[in-house]
């Protein structure tokens, strides 16, 4: 509906309020005559509508009207010509406008495309929720005052617009991967949508190894979502899922795509990022892991995106290979550069570490500070457990 809407109104406020304001007239009418055969036309029809009519109410826009009334039999389409067929994707790549900052861009897109909260998106950026509203009103501000047209993009025009869209589809799988606040740990209508949306994107651009990375990253992932919790909804680490639960044709299926997006050059952060979680995925058991292969690729990752995040993912890796004590030492200059300072994890892979070690009381400390930070249930819960297992009756100061 928005996309709809937004190609008559060429504002995306103006959309939004049609979009709600056809919801509202809904209310009305399908209570009266009952719900229409086909709803998601019969929204689309009034919210275009009710742009056409704001259009016309706006003097300065007069101009334009030739050129955007259309007639009604193309409300629910466009023609096949268009360079981008999906009607979700499509709306993805029109708020990945260059005159926008990527993170500008990348935040708007998942606010008005992906419906998610700015709580929820500060999260996954790493950044106060106050920050990314901020950022979100200067993006809608720069559009209107700059008068940014959002037409669909012609084919040649996509390559300059796709790091954002591989962003956008990223998050939108990381927030539903594991929720970054709510009861469940995971939100899979979330995850599902942006692996839907990274199959289509492939069938749009596929000779681009990068899109390979993404589809492959969150294929592989995903299907592990069966075992990541028990029946009760408890978190299960890595170590503690059933293996012969996970979905092996799609493992199977990812592993291709992460053999294409490999060859051909050096590869790009969302293929080595894919590589990683292949490893994880074909290792029999979590011990059987390929450990010095996950920090090898680490290393080309953070070359090649230099994230805290990924730093911090590195330092699990190094646990693995060469202890937890120089680990933590990694740990110690990761903390120092404060990028990290909201983010939970941090606190709660220093406490795996010192618990590993013995150091109960420390590590007891650290589950504390991460559970003060995280807002997902399922997470502090099991943070809880871990904190209240090692601040219990005798525990702490072990030097392990």
């Amino acid at each position: 509906m928005l996309a709809a809407t937004v190609r008559v109104a060429r504002h995306l406020d103006i959309a939004e309020e049609c979009v709600q304001d056809a919801y509202v007239t809904a209310l009305g009418a399908w209570t009266r005559s009952g719900v229409p055969a086909n709803p998601g036309a019969w929204l689309t029809v009034v919210a275009r509508r009710n742009a056409l009519d704001a259009v016309r109410r706006a003097a300065a826009l007069r101009t334009r009207l030739p050129l955007l009334a259309e007639a009604e039999a193309v409300e629910m389409g466009y023609p096949d010509e268009h360079a981008v067929p999906d009607d979700r994707l499509r709306l993805i790549f029109m708020c990945c406008h260059p005159a926008l900052s990527e993170p500008a861009r990348v935040a708007l897109t998942l606010r008005l495309v992906c419906g998610l909260g700015a709580g929820d998106i500060a999260a996954v950026f790493l950044v106060p929720e106050t920050t990314m509203l901020a950022r979100i009103t200067r993006a809608k501000k720069k559009i209107a005052a700059a008068h940014i047209p959002f037409g669909v993009p012609e084919r040649a025009d996509l390559p300059e617009r796709l790091d954002a869209v591989l962003a956008v589809l990223h998050l939108l799988f990381t927030a539903g991967h594991t929720a970054p606040s709510g009861p469940s740990l995971t939100r899979t209508d979330l995850a599902r949508r942006a692996v839907d949306l990274a199959t289509v994107l492939l069938d749009l651009m596929p000779g681009e190894r990068e899109v390979h990375g993404l589809l492959a990253l969150l294929m592989v992932n995903h299907a592990r979502r069966a075992t990541r919790t028990d029946p009760a909804g408890r978190l299960l680490l890595l170590e503690e899922q059933d293996r012969s639960r996970w979905d092996r044709p799609a493992i199977a299926a990812a592993h291709r795509h992460v053999v294409a997006a490999m060859r051909g050059g050096r590869p790009g952060r969302y293929a080595l990022q894919a590589a990683i979680a292949a490893l994880h995925a074909t290792a029999p058991t979590y011990a059987d892991t390929d450990w010095p292969q996950v920090l090898e690729l680490y290393d080309e990752l953070r070359r090649a995106w230099p994230s805290p995040v990924v730093a911090l993912n590195r330092v699990v890796a190094v646990a693995m290979v060469h202890g937890p004590d120089v680990a933590l030492a990694g740990l110690d200059e990761l903390e120092r550069g404060g990028e990290l300072a909201a983010y939970h994890y941090l606190p709660a892979v220093r406490a795996e570490l010192l618990r590993r070690l013995g150091r109960d009381r420390e590590a007891a400390a650290c589950y504390r500070r991460a559970l003060d930070l995280a807002d997902n249930e399922a997470e502090r819960a099991f943070l809880a457990r871990r904190h209240d297992e090692t601040a219990g009756p005798g525990a702490g100061g072990r030097s392990g």
